[in-house]
C-alpha cells in the first residue's frame, strides 16, 4: 500500500483549482503510451473511458478527494484526460448541487 502523498509527490492541492464536479474523460488518443503509465494513472483512464465526476473517480478508486483531484489535474495536463467543468474556476460552488449532494450522501 502506498501513502496518498506519495502519489501526489507530496503535493495537497492540485496545480489549478478542480472542482469536485467537473467530469472527466479519457483522452481518444493519449500522447503517449498508456502501459507505461503508473497504476492510479491506468485506474483513472480505465474508469474515465465514460464521463465521470472527480468525485467519483475518488469514490470508485477508494482514493482520497484531494489525492484524486491531483491527480486528475495533472493528467489534464499531460493530454491524459479531458476536463468538463461546468463553472469557471474560482467561482463559487452551486448551492443547489451542494443540496443535492448532501441529500445523496444522508440517504446512504
Amino acid at each position: 500500500m502506498v501513502r496518498p502523498y506519495a502519489v501526489t509527490g507530496g503535493r495537497t492541492r492540485p496545480r489549478y483549482d478542480l472542482a469536485i464536479e467537473a467530469m472527466v474523460t479519457a483522452a481518444p488518443h493519449p500522447p503517449r503510451d498508456v502501459s507505461s503509465l503508473t497504476p492510479e494513472y491506468r485506474a483513472i483512464m480505465d474508469i474515465c473511458r465514460t464521463a465521470r465526476s472527480v468525485a467519483e473517480v475518488s469514490a470508485l478508486l477508494r482514493l482520497p478527494l484531494g489525492v484524486a483531484r491531483v491527480l486528475v489535474a495533472d493528467m489534464a495536463l499531460e493530454g491524459l484526460l479531458r476536463l468538463h467543468q461546468s463553472r469557471p474556476a474560482g467561482a463559487q460552488p452551486d448551492i443547489r448541487l451542494l443540496e443535492r449532494v448532501l441529500s445523496g450522501l444522508r440517504k446512504l
